[in-house]
């Protein structure tokens, strides 16, 4: 589909009339990093929506990141949702795609009808600089993830990894604090974090938590930065919890 002219990969899964569920990947990913969440989601009464952000799988190839801000990726997703005739969803996100998802609530809220956040940032921490580096010197040395990289981006794997490192390293960054806007988050919202993420503190998740009015905090013991595909089984099933209460969707996963 073509978005804001350029090539998206979309999927939409489960019935027409179900409430949606927007999935959003994180910064190296792709639709493949929901691959056990969607038919769980679908299963438990959802719509879901899952894409390839420009840059990335199988969509269009991309000179550069609008990182920390997101404001093409935003434009994407507003444009999308309208495309399909999406009023409101449910937007789950990881790491840059909670991100994403967070600046979209606030941007947007009468598209969002609530928010589950995974292992996203608001700031960047000294914690974090070591682990970009970390992915950097896996993404040189080590083939297992050089391979998995090919296969969630194709031939453009490498633009992928230099997008996002370029974006997420440069000095700028360092400045950026999307906390003053979080109290302009009216929906109800679920933070998640493992407590062992190589990428942020769990003070991390604490702050997003405190600065979003009436969010619900959950910190899983013994997870790292990937807990959507660590433990997909509890992930699955605490969001949909979440989010029937909001839905009032009964059917079982």
């Amino acid at each position: 589909m073509i978005i804001n002219n350029h090539r998206l990969h979309i999927e939409v899964h489960g019935f027409e009339a179900a409430p949606a569920v927007v999935l959003l990947h994180h910064g190296l990913g792709s639709t493949r990093a929901w691959r056990a969440q969607v038919p769980a989601f679908v299963e438990a009464g959802y719509r879901v929506l899952v894409y390839d952000r420009w840059g990335y799988g199988q969509s269009e190839s991309r000179p550069h990141l609008d990182v920390p801000g997101f404001e093409t990726d935003l434009a994407d997703l507003y444009t999308l949702l309208g495309t399909l005739n999406i009023q409101r969803s449910a937007l789950i996100g990881h790491s840059d795609g909670g991100t994403l998802a967070i600046y979209f609530a606030e941007k947007y809220p009468d598209m969002v009808t609530c928010l589950v956040t995974v292992a996203a940032h608001i700031y960047l921490e000294p914690k974090m600089e070591p682990g970009i580096l970390g992915i950097k010197g896996a993404f040189e040395h080590d083939e297992r993830f050089r391979r998995g990289m090919q296969r969630a981006h194709g031939s453009k794997f490498e633009s992928v990894f230099w997008n996002w490192f370029d974006g997420w390293h440069k000095p700028e960054a360092l400045d950026w604090d999307m906390r003053p806007l979080l109290a302009e988050i009216s929906c109800p919202t679920m933070v998640i974090q493992g407590e062992e993420d190589e990428h942020a503190t769990p003070q991390h998740a604490i702050d997003i938590a405190k600065g979003i009015p009436g969010a619900e905090l959950w910190l899983e013991p013994g997870a790292a930065h990937m807990l959507p595909q660590e433990m997909p089984a509890i992930f699955n099933q605490k969001v949909i919890d979440f989010l029937r209460v909001r839905d009032h969707v009964t059917r079982d996963v």
